[in-house]
Order: C-alpha cells, then structure tokens, then sequence
C-alpha cells in the first residue's frame, strides 16, 4: 500500500508513469479558471462544492459539505478515468487542508487505495521541476466502482449527541481556536463547541514549511486517540479530512469522521460550550 503523502521530487520520478492520475481539488470559479490557465501536466479539477459535496438548501441537514452517495462519487471517478490500477496523486492550494485532504478521504472510502496527497502543493511540485501546461488530459474509458457505501467510518449528528452527553468517547475539533472557544465565528451562524470536545487545530499536523510533520511527530500527537473511541470534525467535515490524513501519515487507524461537523451541530438545536460558558443551546 502506498503512503499518504508524496513529495515534489518523487513525483517528478513518476511523471511518465502510465497509470498516473493528478487531480487538482479545489473550490470555486476563480480557483477552476486558475487551473485551467496553468496546472500541473495532465491535472485534472475537482470542485469541493459541486463534486465532493452534495449541498442542500438548509446545511442543519447535514452540514455546508455533506458528502454525496456513494455512487455519484464512483461515477465521477469514473469519468475523471480512475480505476483499481490508477495512482492517484491530489492536491490543492492550501497544504493539502482543504479539497485534497477531503478527496483523499472519499477515494479511499470508496475503496482505492493507490492515492496520494501531494506533500507541500504544487509551486513546490513545479520548483522540483515537475511540468506545467494548459492541456486538458485524453482521459481513458473506465467502468465505476461498484461500492454501496463509504467504507471509512462516519457518524451521524444524533450519535454524536449521545456520546457527547455521556462523554462516551473523544472529539477532536480541528478548527482554529478563536473559533472553539467562542470568541468568532466568521462562517458559521454561532462560536463555541461540542460539548466535551477538545481543540486540535489542523494547523499543527504541518511544519512551518507548509509541509506535514514527521510521521513520528504525528504519532506522538495522535497515538492515545484510539480509533474505535475517537471522533474528528471541523466546520463542515473538509479540513477534519486533513487530521485525518495525518492519523494516516501516523500509521494510525483512522477515527470517525463527523461530516455535518459544526455548521450542522450548530443549526440543530444543540448544546454548545464556549469559553465562559459550559453549555448554551442555540
């Protein structure tokens, strides 16, 4: 099985390989029309919003990115020419934190396991010598994964409660601090936290550099967090992918993922923790 994470250099060593797919996981206009102009050769783009996620009117239903089904994901990775022999390498603008971390996740819930995030982004990629070009790949005919159903863990909005009520297991809140505590909100509707959980920004998993830490320094951050008793969320079930990633790079097993996450939580009649206050309920 390959690891988590790849570096600019060895991916300049797998420019010719033939089952190689890149995708770029991004999020918005702006950002696909970027790509377009310029991106890594024969990149591919996925959009957070409109192929990772499957949005809803309301996001108390499931939060602002719950996951599509199963078998939407297994088509798109089916158009984007994916199949059991692909290796997939992914990244973003963002170290990795936002789309990569999150379709990295989603592929190998579906079950492919030859899937990569490239360590440190794509200028780096580029600097390594890895070659650029507006193209747009000749994409190969690929029958979709027959999966029925994410096979990573998840839990659910009501699980949760019950656990946070009981203090039945851990929650790691991977959002900033600011957020956590109750002093800002600046996408969802209110600050604060699950009752019980605690903060482990996912800023932490990367050096200064932008690129993650040393399996050792992430074992040393994750390994008392047993996977069967652990639950992972952010604001909206992306950047929590990137903690777990980094559970990953750990060699550790991957907890649940929350994917309502806050912005769910928040809209649903909940009880919330915020500095000063031990619980509210919006």
């Amino acid at each position: 099985m390959l690891p988590p994470l790849l570096n600019s250099e060895d991916l300049c060593g797998l420019q010719d390989q033939e089952d190689l797919v890149l995708i770029h996981a991004g999020s918005g206009e702006s950002t696909y029309k970027n790509c377009l102009k310029k991106h890594l050769r024969s990149t591919q783009f996925v959009d957070l919003n409109t192929d990772l996620s499957n949005i809803k009117e309301d996001a108390a239903d499931g939060g602002r990115h719950p996951l599509p089904e199963v078998q939407e994901f297994a088509s798109l990775i089916a158009r984007l020419g994916i199949d059991s022999h692909s290796h997939v390498i992914v990244y973003d603008e963002n170290d990795g934190a936002n789309a990569a971390a999150r379709f990295w996740w989603m592929l190998k819930a579906l079950g492919h396991n030859n899937v990569q995030v490239l360590d440190g982004g794509p200028e780096k990629a580029e600097l390594a010598g890895f070659p650029t070009d507006a193209n747009r790949p000749i994409k190969k005919s690929v029958k979709p994964y027959t999966t029925e159903k994410w096979l990573l863990p998840t839990i659910t909005l009501e699980e949760v409660y019950k656990i946070s009520e009981s203090q039945g297991a851990l929650i790691i809140d991977v959002r900033e601090p600011e957020r956590y505590k109750g002093i800002t909100e600046p996408i969802d509707l209110v600050a604060g936290h699950i009752p019980g959980a605690i903060n482990m920004p996912y800023h932490q998993n990367l050096q200064i550099n932008g690129k993650f830490k040393m399996a050792t320094e992430l074992k040393k951050m994750y390994q008392e967090f047993a996977a069967d008793n652990t639950i992972v969320h952010c604001g909206s079930g992306v950047t929590a992918c990137h903690t777990l990633l980094s559970f990953a790079v750990a060699g550790l097993a991957l907890p649940k993922l929350y994917v309502g996450s806050w912005s769910e939580w928040s809209r649903n009649n909940k009880p919330i923790s915020t500095l000063t206050d031990t619980k509210k309920t919006f």
